[in-house]
């Protein structure tokens, strides 16, 4: 049985757990420990996440397989993304399943979750940011119809990266 959930604040350690294990189990092999330990102590804070999940703009859902949790999905709309890709647009900023529970399509049915959030509140556009040596999540959002829209920097630490922009037109 699969069961989406929106996240609630009471939530939260929970969704800080969840999180810095799957950009963990993401993103370690292809990083420096040094450098993975300064993005995770930045960007996965109580403080952080707390001010995230009040955002009326971003919202969390968790992905329960059997009652058990297996990943997750942030969206941000308006002033939350990340970047002005384009005015009408949704941004899914993370969409991460955890290891035990890849390849049984959960990472899908959070795209269709998008998808359906993105189409309620009347959105034009869906996009994200790949890292540009994620080939698998390349190729899963190719796959969903997703083409390359543009780039910017992402820093792992004081490593720089690039992330891909990724955009899909639901119009």
């Amino acid at each position: 049985m699969i069961e989406i959930k929106k996240t609630t604040l009471s939530e939260l350690a929970t969704l800080k757990a969840i999180s810095i294990k799957t950009f963990t189990d993401t993103f370690a092999k292809d990083n420096t420990p040094e450098d993975l330990k300064e993005y995770l102590d930045q960007a996965y804070t109580e403080e952080k996440l707390t001010s995230e999940l009040q955002n009326e703009h971003s919202e969390f859902y968790f992905i329960y397989s059997n009652e058990q949790l297996a990943g997750y999905l942030k969206l941000n709309v308006n002033d939350a993304q990340t970047e002005t890709v384009e005015e009408d647009a949704l941004e899914i900023e993370r969409i991460y399943i955890d290891s035990e529970f890849k390849r049984l399509g959960l990472g899908k049915m959070l795209y269709k979750k998008a998808i359906e959030r993105a189409t309620e509140l009347n959105k034009t556009s869906i996009w994200l940011g790949v890292w540009e040596r994620n080939f698998s999540a390349m190729k899963f959002y190719q796959k969903m119809g997703f083409t390359q829209a543009g780039q910017h920097s992402f820093y792992m630490g004081e490593d720089e990266q690039i992330d891909l922009i990724m955009k899909k037109e639901l119009r």
